[in-house]
């Protein structure tokens, strides 16, 4: 059975009861208990050092928030741990809803799944960074998707409002929905985890 590192294995241990506490709808709960039950076996890691993008030196304030919540504060600790090994990267495919400023002032970092910390296709957690007044392009996939946000922000889902979840909201996104976020006036983060097995 191959050992996670006790960094990584903190962090996982702090979404998975972060995301159980803020994930409420039952689409969302469901698709958590699955993505946690496969964490409970390991896959290969990546050794070595990450890359920053400039957006990075927004990160620092952006992991300042406020929160009385413990399961976001670990949350917040176990990701530190971990941020300096991963490999932070612009989305390259938009459709022309993004803001101008929206190349270089964003990042995504697979934490586990293809190209993160721990190599894996049936499940995917990751983490948006954006700049303040950034709108994020309109996308869709097939996986499931459940956000757990640690920042003001605000979400669009399908053709419905612009809903701000705030600090500790959690929403799902179901398979193929259009759903799109923007930064207002303070640093985004967010974290999301999909179900890519191949019945989702």
């Amino acid at each position: 059975m191959i050992e996670r590192s006790e960094s990584l294995q903190f962090f996982v241990d702090a979404a998975s009861a972060a995301f159980d506490q803020f994930a409420k709808a039952p689409a969302a709960r469901r698709s958590i208990r699955q993505i946690f039950t496969l964490l409970e076996h390991s896959a290969p890691e990546r050794d070595g050092p990450g890359s920053r993008l400039p957006v990075c030196k927004n990160l620092d304030e952006a992991l300042s928030i406020n929160t009385p919540e413990a399961s976001l504060q670990r949350l917040i600790e176990g990701f530190k741990g971990i941020e300096p090994n991963l490999e932070w990267r612009q989305r390259t495919r938009c459709d022309g809803t993004e803001s101008a400023n929206f190349a270089d002032g964003h990042a995504n970092a697979m934490i586990i799944g293809p190209g993160g910390l721990e190599e894996r296709s049936d499940l995917w957690i990751g983490v948006t960074l954006m700049v303040p007044h950034v709108r994020y392009p309109d996308h869709d996939h097939a996986p499931e998707e459940v956000y757990l946000v640690l920042s003001k922000g605000e979400f669009q889902q399908g053709e419905g409002e612009w809903f701000s979840p705030g600090i500790g909201g959690s929403f799902y996104n179901e398979p193929g929905i259009k759903h799109a976020m923007r930064s207002v006036e303070t640093p985004f983060l967010a974290f999301w985890a999909l179900l890519a097995g191949e019945s989702h």
